[in-house]
C-alpha cells in the first residue's frame, strides 16, 4: 500500500469540487504547497491546476485530484486537510503534525521537516 502524502476530509474535498466547478475556465484539481512569509516563517498554499506539473505529487482522494509541490512534500508529510466555515470565516486549514507553531495572527506557521525514519518505523511496526 502506497503511503499518501496528505489525505483529505469529506469537507476540503467538497470545497475542492465546488472550487472546480466555479471556475471560469477547465480546473482538473488543485495544488498545494509552501512559502516563506509571516512572522512564524511559512505559509501554505493553494493554487487551480489547469494542467498537472512534472514532478509534483499527485493524491487522487474522495473523487479529487490533489497535487504537492516537490519542496513541500517533507513539510506536508502526514497532514490531513480540512475546510472549515464559521460565522467569521472559512478556509482550508492544514492538520500537520510537522508543524511546531504559528504566528498569532494565523498567517503563517512554523514547520520542520518529516522525521522520514520515524515514518518508516511507524510503518514497519504497523505492519508487523
Amino acid at each position: 500500500m502506497p503511503f499518501a502524502i496528505m489525505s483529505l476530509t469529506d469537507g476540503a474535498a467538497d470545497r475542492i469540487r465546488e472550487i472546480i466547478a466555479d471556475s471560469d475556465k477547465p480546473v482538473a484539481g488543485v495544488r498545494v504547497g509552501v512559502r516563506n512569509a509571516g512572522c512564524a516563517g511559512m505559509a501554505y498554499t493553494l493554487d487551480y491546476v489547469t494542467e498537472p506539473v512534472a514532478g509534483d505529487d499527485h493524491i487522487h482522494e474522495k473523487g479529487v485530484h490533489v497535487w504537492i509541490e516537490p519542496k513541500a512534500t517533507l513539510f506536508l508529510l502526514g497532514t490531513v486537510m480540512d475546510y472549515e466555515q464559521s460565522k467569521m470565516s472559512s478556509g482550508f486549514t492544514f492538520n500537520n503534525p510537522n508543524q511546531e507553531g504559528a504566528c498569532g495572527c494565523g498567517e503563517s506557521v512554523q514547520l520542520k521537516p518529516a522525521d522520514l525514519a520515524e515514518i518508516a518505523a511507524a510503518r514497519a511496526a504497523a505492519t508487523a
